[in-house]
């Protein structure tokens, strides 16, 4: 699937009931750490924090941190060391930063305030990270983030969920109906609204399916990252793009970079 269409996702749009975008993205997180989505990406990340020298990760556009729990132990058993993880976005979802924070023993933490991932405050540091969240963004934003990151020679590395192929949309289509219907009851931290919005007003299942399906048709491929990154003024700083992983549900899209002086 070489396309990209700049449709619309509902979670992005101000009117959208924080409620239902808090239960798709609770749901997100459920799914990426259950399957373990991003093993693929540890040996990157591990070059970009070995690179940098650094043990800390500043996440970016979490939504509802999905997945960087799993992340962030397995990064920690592989370097020896214990990295830590700061959660931020445009919109926190501060109940699911809380509850991870309190699991991770405070190897996790979280930005309260709005962080905008196109000029994020030289305050911040830490290797970048953006995990299924960087397609939300149209190609001059999407440019405005790297290019941030460039201009502060901060690392960052870009991650999306999938391989960008017709089978993952046919997948999404006629098994995850079925599957957020059955795992939904073992979402923590438990929410009634969320039994609500799944199983008596389906709002939850339908935002995912709809969001799921723009989300594939919005990835970013490989090769116009790599041709985005190429535009970013800047000195002394590495880019790489490709695809990682082995199968439906492990395959990754990337693109990592890197300031040269480290």
């Amino acid at each position: 699937m070489n396309i990209r269409l700049q449709l619309f996702e509902l979670e992005d749009q101000r009117w959208f009931p924080h409620v239902i975008r808090q239960g798709m993205l609770d749901f997100l997180r459920f799914m990426i750490t259950r399957l373990n989505a991003y093993e693929a990406a540890l040996p990157l990340l591990q070059e970009l924090l070995e690179r940098t020298h650094q043990r800390h990760i500043t996440d970016l556009c979490s939504g509802a941190g999905g997945g960087i729990a799993a992340i962030r132990e397995q990064l920690s058993q592989r370097m020896g060391n214990t990295v830590r993880v700061t959660l931020s976005d445009l919109y926190p979802n501060l109940d699911a930063y809380r509850y991870l924070q309190e699991s991770a023993d405070g190897a996790i933490s979280f930005i309260p305030e709005p962080v905008d991932a196109t000029a994020v405050p030289q305050s911040i540091k830490g290797v970048r990270t953006i995990f299924s969240s960087f397609h939300h963004f149209p190609p001059h934003l999407a440019k405005a983030i790297l290019q941030d990151a460039a201009d502060k020679r901060a690392a960052i590395g870009i991650f999306e969920g999938a391989r960008k192929s017709w089978l993952e949309l046919l997948l999404l289509w006629l098994f995850f109906p079925l599957v957020i219907l059955l795992v939904t009851p073992f979402i923590r931290p438990f929410r009634l609204s969320r039994l609500f919005f799944t199983y008596i007003l389906p709002l939850i299942p339908l935002g995912i399916i709809w969001d799921g399906t723009v989300s594939l048709l919005r990835i970013y491929t490989p090769e116009q990252l790599q041709r985005m990154a190429s535009e970013v003024q800047t000195t002394n700083y590495t880019w790489r793009s490709g695809r990682t992983g082995a199968g439906p549900g492990k395959d990754v899209i990337y693109l990592i970079g890197y300031p040269e002086e480290f």
